[in-house]
């Protein structure tokens, strides 16, 4: 299956607002596949000459439902940085993630969000919680896995689940402020 900019479901087709079901476990030799996809595209979109030559865009995470397939699937591959300026590296071939806790305090782009299903620009703040903890299993440890995220790498999974309900990110921005202060939100 060959994933680019062409077969991306857009915002335009309904299918994108379509909700995602559970996986079983263990994985099927075709979801095992389709998830070595997503990551791949996810981890090439980022490789310009790469992404040139296949019509990639740039991304740091794909859901299932994004290529037409909903089931609860997501790829991320993304680097960021702790309190201290290290950087650190997040790759995960998800499966069934769910958001088990988070945190009151708020956070939000301070450029807003994109999505490779999304062409059209949709500025304005997307609140989404500053800490949350998702529970899931990780095809790349083979392993029922608990993860504590914080900062953009918890804004980039919960980007990610969102699309299991059939929600953009656009969704979220305040229709009638976009740029609305959010109180108390950590900006990143």
């Amino acid at each position: 299956m060959e994933i680019n900019n062409n077969t991306i479901v857009k915002d335009t087709d309904p299918k994108i607002r379509e909700k995602s079901f559970p996986v079983d476990l263990p994985l099927s030799h075709e979801d095992r596949e389709i998830l070595k996809n997503m990551l791949n595209y996810v981890k090439e979109s980022i490789i310009p000459e790469i992404a040139e030559a296949k019509n990639l865009r740039p991304a740091v995470g794909i859901s299932a439902i994004q290529i037409g397939i909903p089931k609860q699937l997501t790829a991320i591959s993304l680097t960021d940085y702790d309190k201290n300026d290290n950087e650190i590296h997040y790759e995960y071939a998800l499966v069934n993630p769910k958001i088990v806790s988070y945190s009151v305090q708020m956070s939000y782009l301070e450029n807003g969000e994109g999505c490779l299903s999304v062409e059209d620009p949709h500025q304005g703040f997307v609140p989404r919680h500053a800490r949350i903890k998702v529970e899931a299993f990780d095809m790349l440890q083979n392993k029922n896995v608990t993860i504590k995220a914080q900062g953009y790498f918890a804004i980039v999974l919960q980007h990610e689940i969102d699309h299991f309900s059939g929600t953009l990110f656009y969704d979220r921005i305040d229709q009638e402020n976009p740029f609305k202060p959010i109180e108390g939100a950590q900006v990143i």
